[in-house]
């Protein structure tokens, strides 16, 4: 059975039937991170022990909102918490999604209560042409180094070796953005100057 972020699923956990939602999906061990209702901690579990619960269509939300859902589920919230404008914390394009029209606060409530689907977007590797000195021949080059940003934190950093965030699937870094992601940063429009589409990226690797 596959298993997506977003699927609702039932587990035994400490000798009781829990219900939570899948977070993150680890095929190449055959692993589920979830969230499990009413508790503010997430379990890792082999797919083999997870059941979908079955229901209704799941419904559709933008990376940011499933981002979102994730961290007030892990920090303990519910859902009215979590909805609310006079939240503080909640970044403002969740804020502006939830504003921009009355059907994207049932989507959020359905989506919490329910499970939900991530909305596929298009995804970006930032890639900076950063000049730097060949000590062997004394001469400047240019080198690609990648953005990568800290969902959690919203910090950023680069490095020449993106591709070990891929395999370290269980770190909040990303090298694979959204348009909304990368523009949201500071100085995200000069960054958007930069930003190839990860499949046109990694063709180019391969050939």
């Amino acid at each position: 059975m596959k298993f997506r972020e977003g699927d609702r699923v039932e587990l035994i956990l400490r000798s009781k039937k829990r219900v939570g939602t899948v977070e993150e999906v680890y095929n190449d061990t055959q692993k589920c991170k979830v969230q499990i209702d009413g508790f503010p901690v997430t379990v890792t579990k082999p797919q083999k022990y997870l059941v979908k619960v079955e229901g209704s269509e799941l419904v559709v939300v933008p990376q940011f909102v499933a981002d979102w859902i994730s961290h007030r589920r892990q920090e303990g919230y519910n859902l009215i918490w979590s909805i609310s404008y006079e939240n503080n914390d909640m970044p403002d394009e969740v804020y502006e999604w939830l504003t921009s029209t009355a059907d994207n606060q049932e989507l959020f409530a359905r989506a919490w209560l329910d499970g939900y689907e991530v909305e596929k977007e298009p995804l970006y590797y930032v890639k900076l042409p950063i000049s730097k000195r060949n000590e062997a021949t004394d001469e400047l080059e240019v080198i690609n180094m990648c953005l990568l940003l800290n969902i959690r934190s919203r910090e950023t950093c680069i490095s020449g070796n993106y591709r070990w965030v891929d395999k370290i699937k269980r770190t909040d870094w990303r090298t694979k953005l959204t348009e909304a992601e990368i523009k949201g940063m500071p100085g995200g429009d000069i960054y958007w100057q930069f930003a190839v589409l990860v499949e046109e990226a990694d063709g180019e690797d391969n050939e």
